[in-house]
């Protein structure tokens, strides 16, 4: 779902915080980005920016959420990721 070409920063004290929250680690988020079979929609939510909500299968075969921004085109900002709720993984499966 991500072009590796593209950049991915994120804020360091909020993957500290996003790890001890949700148990998940940017590192990993990222990997959910790469899964061929992810799921990406806009977040129709958002207000000051366009968002999108990606789910996809990390490296260590967990299901994620992932909220990110795209800035100046070429770099993805995250924002959160946690595992995806029941719901989300039923549209994932629906997907593959």
């Amino acid at each position: 779902m991500h072009n590796k070409s593209m950049e991915i920063e994120f804020d360091a004290r909020k993957a500290h915080t996003n790890q001890k929250k949700h148990g998940v680690s940017f590192d990993e988020a990222v990997s959910s980005m790469l899964d061929r079979n992810a799921l990406a929609i806009e977040d129709p939510d958002s207000e000051n920016e366009a968002r999108w909500i990606l789910v996809g299968l990390s490296y260590r075969q967990r299901l994620l959420t992932v909220i990110y921004t795209i800035r100046e085109e070429q770099t993805i900002r995250l924002i959160s990721a946690r595992k995806s709720t029941k719901k989300e993984c039923g549209y994932y499966a629906q997907r593959i």
